[in-house]
Formats: structure tokens, C-alpha cells, sequence
């Protein structure tokens, strides 16, 4: 083996040569994998080869075996899960991320990855509309930007109370009261339970997910001590968004730290079309997002924002005599070392593409990425609404679509329809107490060719649910028929 700049050359070219390949075939491949995980750990079975193989051997084998268990997930009808494409600066962005192979916590260490993402973390601040001197750390995902929200308030909120957690740990400390509206996301509990704050108080929310600021008020005003209050841009299902004034206004009269999970919907502040939504929003004291969504970076690329440095820093920071400290003071922190605000000391440059991202779109281009998914959201709603026998249960608001089929039964044998049709991608979920199939638009490249060709294999999975339908209802009508006597008297009795 040879660490001579040659060694890579081979690699990278059937490396590039493959990523072309797929990247080509998305306009016109089935969005689903062709076999599922059982079936490629059947082939991947045996021991590990006796011997080295070349590295452009590996990559054409990898690419081979790799390519039916794909799915289309940047493909422009990919609409499941909340899970956006990546910009081609972006993707570019994160190739070199990987050639470069900086450990990105230190800015001593790697001062170009550091002034990268700090650059790219004021463009964030800029855009979204929150306070300029905020921390930014960029973590695998909006579970762990929650996580670093909700370490920050609870560090704040029981040293508010008296209590240090860093000296006395959480056993016999004041309980953290944590307030979540009715149909918050699943991270956030999780996030919880990572903390050690166990499972929070539920909110009345109202018919789109919003939290009801007067039912948080009763709650609030019927206990005590530390309070932490999550609030949501962006519900899983509608779309919609808190209402970020007045749920900030009862929260901070009773002293409670306010963290927002934007995981998508927080990019709506980036757009003068939909901002007003999240009125208030800056006067939060933390939040979350994902950059690997509305974006379209690369996976994986989450976005944690504090509102207070000196407290994310404190929660963690290491600080130990072969780590460089950065400059700064209590007073003026500076822009302190990437690894103080995220829960990894090593890590790899995550921000890197968030830079190239918006460098190459730049604030219309933002704006205007934005505003397309949404503008698509209700293109797919409005096609939808015409076909017969389909229900839009929510506002489109945002970039969210729940549709309804009908009967539970109904909706899940289209759904079961459009996913063995493979030309589009939208997944099934249940909210209010019905079998929906979710819309969410996340993707760059969706245009209204997408958007036309989805709306057509929807129509064509309808068409043969109920075909099938028919079918079942005649066969088992022929059924009867055959069973049914001829003779209309009752038939004899053996005993005669």
C-alpha cells in the first residue's frame, strides 16, 4: 500500500464514474429498491477475503452489489419521510469534506473547515431571522440539534433553581418540567430520556397540531420550579407551526426556557411568503434544524442554535491540557471551538456543505427553494382534491400533504398501489384517528414534470384499487351464487 496522491487516483475515477451513473438514472428509475436487506445479506454472506483486493475493484463491487438496494431518495418524486436531495455545490462540497478529512473540532487545529462553518453559521442566523450572536453547531441530525437545545435549557433552568448539575449530577436536583404540545415529533421524548428529564406534560393542541397557548398557561400555573417549554415549526403531519408569540409570551412569564424543534418547517422564516407563520420565533432561547432537509445537503447534517454561547459551552465544552482553547472572554466569548457546541469532540466538517449550499444559492436562491416546495406541496394537494374519493385533512401550510382515500382500507391498498407502481414515493401514516398517505416535499429538483408524473401514478393506484376492489366484490358474489340452492324449497334432510 502506498499513501502516494497516485494510490487514489483509480478509486476516485470509478467512484465518480458510478456516482454519475446514479445520479443519471434518477429522472427515469423506480423510486423503491429492487430487493429488500434479506435478500442482499443472503448474497453479502462469506468470510472476509484472505487477501487485499484493489481499491477500484472494491468500488466496482461495492457500486454493483449496492445499486439494487437503492432507493431513489434524491429523485425529484421522492416525497416520504421528510428527507430532501442535495445540491450539486453541496454533494461537491462533501466530496471534498472526505479528501480533506479535517477532525473539525478545533479551530487552532483546522482553521479553514472552522471559519467555513462559522460563515456559514452567521448566513443561517441572517436568513432565519434569530439573534446574530447565537451559537451554531452543526450535529448528525434534528434529534441531536434537540438534544443540544434541550441540554442548554436544562442546564440553565436548574441553575436558575439553585441547582449545579455539572458538580451534583440530576439525582435529588428540582425537577425540570418539560411542556410539549399533543402531536410533537418522537425525537423530542427521545432527547429527553437521553437526559435523564423523563417524559414531559402534554398540551392541548388545536385541529392542525398547534399548540394551545392557553392550555399551556393552566399547566404551567399549576405547578412550580424549572420549566422547560418545546414548541414545534413544522408539524410532522399539517405543517403547521406553534404559534411562536404568544406560547413565548406565557413561557418566559414563568421564567421557562423556549426551544424550538424546526427540524423542516424552521427554513419557513428564510421566505417573506411564510414567515409571519413563525412570528416570534427569535425570541426563543434555542432551536433546531436540519440542513440535510429543506436545504438539501448531504446526510447527515443537523443544525443546533443557543441562544446563550457561555451556557452550550459549559454543557459541552472539555477543556483539558492537549486541546487548544479558542480566544475569548466571559464577557466576549469569541467564536469558541466547534467541538463546545455539539455533543462530539471529533467530527467530521458537517457545515462545509451548509456553506456551499447557500454560497451557491445565495438569499433569492434560498427564498426561492423554499418557496418552490411549497408551491409543490399545493400543486400535489390541488391534483390530488380532483381525483374521486380523495380528502385533504389538512391546511396546506407549508410543505405537508395528508391525503385521505376514504375508508382506512381504502387508503392502504392505494398506498400499497402507488409504492408497487415505483414512480413516485409517498409514505403511509396514521393522524386524527385515520390511515393517511403523507406528502413531503423536501427535494430540490422537484418540478412540475414530478409533480405531474406522481399526480398520474396516485390516479393509476386508485384505478386499480378499485378495480381490484370490483373484482374481489364480483368473485365473491359468484361465490355466493354457486353456493346458494336452485331450488328454492329447502334441501332434504338424510334422516327421511
Amino acid at each position: 500500500m502506498s499513501a502516494q496522491p497516485d494510490a487514489y487516483t483509480a478509486a476516485l475515477d470509478r467512484a465518480l464514474l458510478h456516482a454519475l451513473a446514479w445520479l443519471a438514472s434518477l429522472p427515469t428509475r423506480p423510486v423503491g429498491p429492487r430487493v429488500d436487506a434479506d435478500t442482499l445479506a443472503a448474497l453479502s454472506a462469506g468470510p472476509l477475503p484472505p487477501a487485499p483486493t484493489p481499491a477500484a475493484a472494491v468500488i466496482d463491487e461495492l457500486a454493483s452489489f449496492a445499486e439494487p438496494g437503492l432507493m431513489a431518495m434524491p429523485s425529484g418524486r421522492f416525497f416520504g419521510w421528510v428527507i430532501g436531495g442535495t445540491l450539486p455545490a453541496a454533494l461537491a462540497a462533501d466530496w471534498l469534506v472526505s479528501a480533506w478529512d479535517q477532525n473539525a473540532g478545533m479551530r487552532f487545529a483546522t482553521p479553514a473547515t472552522a471559519v467555513l462553518e462559522e460563515t456559514a453559521a452567521g448566513w443561517l442566523l441572517d436568513l432565519l431571522g434569530l439573534p446574530p450572536k447565537a451559537d451554531v453547531g452543526f450535529t448528525t441530525g434534528a434529534t441531536m440539534a434537540n438534544f443540544v437545545g434541550l441540554a442548554a435549557g436544562r442546564q440553565w433552568v436548574l441553575e436558575r433553581a439553585g441547582w449545579n448539575p455539572d458538580r451534583d449530577g440530576l439525582a435529588g436536583s428540582p425537577r425540570v418540567r418539560v411542556f410539549v404540545g399533543a402531536e410533537r415529533h418522537d425525537v423530542i421524548d427521545l432527547a429527553l430520556r437521553y437526559l435523564g428529564l423523563g417524559a414531559p406534560i402534554v398540551v392541548e393542541v388545536d385541529r392542525e397540531g398547534r399548540l394551545r397557548p392557553d392550555a399551556l398557561a393552566e399547566l404551567l400555573d399549576a405547578g412550580s420550579g424549572p420549566a422547560i417549554v418545546c414548541l414545534q415549526a413544522g408539524n410532522l403531519h399539517s405543517g403547521a407551526a406553534d404559534p411562536m408569540d404568544a406560547a413565548i409570551d406565557v413561557s418566559h412569564r414563568h421564567n421557562a426556557w423556549v426551544h424550538i424543534d424546526g427540524a423542516f418547517g424552521l427554513w419557513a422564516a428564510a421566505s417573506p411568503s411564510y414567515r409571519d407563520q413563525l412570528a416570534g420565533l427569535d425570541r426563543a432561547d434555542s432551536w433546531a434544524t436540519d440542513a440535510h432537509k429543506t436545504l438539501n445537503v448531504p446526510y447527515d447534517c443537523g443544525v443546533a442554535i443557543v441562544s446563550r454561547p457561555e451556557v452550550v459551552r459549559q454543557v459541552f465544552g472539555v477543556h483539558t491540557s492537549y486541546l487548544v482553547a479558542a480566544d475569548g472572554t466571559p464577557a466576549n466569548p469569541g467564536p469558541g471551538n466547534p467541538f463546545e457546541k455539539v455533543p462530539e469532540l471529533s467530527r467530521r466538517a458537517r457545515g462545509v456543505p451548509v456553506w456551499a449550499a447557500l454560497r451557491a444559492l445565495g438569499r433569492a436562491g434560498t427564498i426561492a427553494l423554499v418557496d418552490g416546495l411549497a408551491a409543490n406541496a399545493r400543486a400535489l394537494a390541488e391534483g390530488l382534491s380532483s381525483l374521486p374519493g380523495v380528502e385533504i385533512l389538512n391546511e396546506v401550510v407549508f410543505t405537508q400533504v395528508c391525503v385521505s382515500f376514504g375508508s382506512d382500507d381504502r387508503t392502504r391498498r392505494v398506498t400499497q398501489q402507488l409504492l408497487a407502481d415505483g414512480s413516485a414515493w409517498m409514505s403511509g401514516s396514521r393522524w386524527h384517528d385515520r390511515d393517511i398517505l403523507r406528502i413531503s416535499v423536501s427535494n430540490w429538483s422537484t418540478d412540475a414534470a414530478d409533480v405531474a408524473l406522481s399526480l398520474a401514478a396516485v390516479a393509476r393506484a386508485c384505478a386499480a384499487t378499485d378495480a381490484e376492489g370490483a373484482s374481489t366484490d364480483t368473485s365473491a358474489a359468484d361465490a355466493t351464487t354457486a353456493a346458494r340452492p336452485t331450488d328454492p324449497r329447502p334441501p332434504s334432510d338424510d334422516r327421511d
